[in-house]
């Protein structure tokens, strides 16, 4: 597996993990089965494009990132990669060897067409390649500005969050690359069997609640004291993943809280607390 292949398998880890999806629920929500999932993501195969397009689309996340990851992986891959001989310096033209026989007649013109063909491709794929790498470089600068050495092989691929605190108010979690490790504050299963987590950032110092095993009209709630965010459930696919809402800012000691309202007539609203650097919680509270 080569290292662009390996960055790719590692981002696809993380945006996965990220997004709370599990290989069953790839599968499902997917055209790919479930080890076709785990072949992938363990950097075993190399995954389809339109693989790749699916998983962004689930974790709510822009492809262009990952999908520029896959094209340098696939060029080496498959071999279109691969470094072209090296051509004569300009001041060097090529000489016969003694023991050659001359060339017949018309032989010169195409020798002299196929080098110019050549040179025209040779320049064709070092811009090609060259703006590969440079593409690259770009997506890895964030990650390897900030160690003198090589990341570890475990997280060869790292994405660096685009707000923090107050830039993150009502902003959506995964699009900002908070959702990448974040921790669980406190988790609850509702009445109703929904789940609720409370979800910190410590890079974005902002905080969001997501809620999964849900039914078409619940609605979840969060704030820190701030402005509340919510989020509903719309149909049929909102309710078969996981939804959550917008962030909140948070510092050391916020509280945090998130209340459930089910759809249902009868349903009652149920809340859960979470203090932020204390202690995780796992709750089922009063009405």
């Amino acid at each position: 597996m080569t290292a662009e292949h390996t960055r790719l398998a590692a981002a696809l880890r993380e945006l996965r993990a990220g997004a709370g999806l599990s290989l069953a629920a790839l599968a499902e929500r997917t055209t790919y089965s479930k080890s076709s999932w785990e072949r992938y993501l363990n950097g075993k195969s190399l995954p389809p494009r339109q693989a790749v397009q699916e998983l962004c689309r689930l974790a709510n996340e822009p492809d262009g990132r990952l999908l520029a990851l896959w094209e340098i992986a696939e060029s080496h891959w498959s071999g279109r990669a691969a470094t072209p001989a090296p051509e004569p310096a300009a001041d060097e033209s090529p000489r016969p060897h003694p023991q050659e026989s001359t060339p017949p007649a018309g032989t010169g013109w195409r020798r002299l067409h196929r080098g110019r063909l050549l040179v025209v491709l040779a320049s064709a794929y070092t811009v090609i390649v060259g703006g590969a790498a440079a593409l690259l470089f770009l997506l890895l600068a964030d990650s390897e500005a900030q160690e003198d050495g090589p990341p570890p092989a475990s997280v060869p691929f790292s994405l660096a969050p685009e707000c923090h605190g107050a830039a993150c108010e009502g902003r959506d979690p995964m699009r900002l690359i908070c959702g990448i490790g974040p921790e669980t504050l406190a988790s609850h299963r509702t009445a109703t069997g929904a789940y609720v987590e409370l979800r910190h950032s410590k890079k974005c110092g902002a905080s969001w609640a997501r809620t999964w095993g849900t039914a078409i009209g619940d609605r979840l709630d969060v704030t820190a004291g701030g402005p509340t965010h919510s989020v509903r459930i719309k149909n049929k696919d909102d309710a078969a993943t996981f939804i959550y809402t917008e962030m909140t800012e948070v510092r050391r000691g916020s509280t945090v809280r998130a209340c459930f309202r089910p759809a249902s007539a009868d349903g009652e609203q149920e809340c859960i607390e979470a203090r932020v650097g204390g202690a995780v919680t796992t709750t089922r509270p009063p009405t």
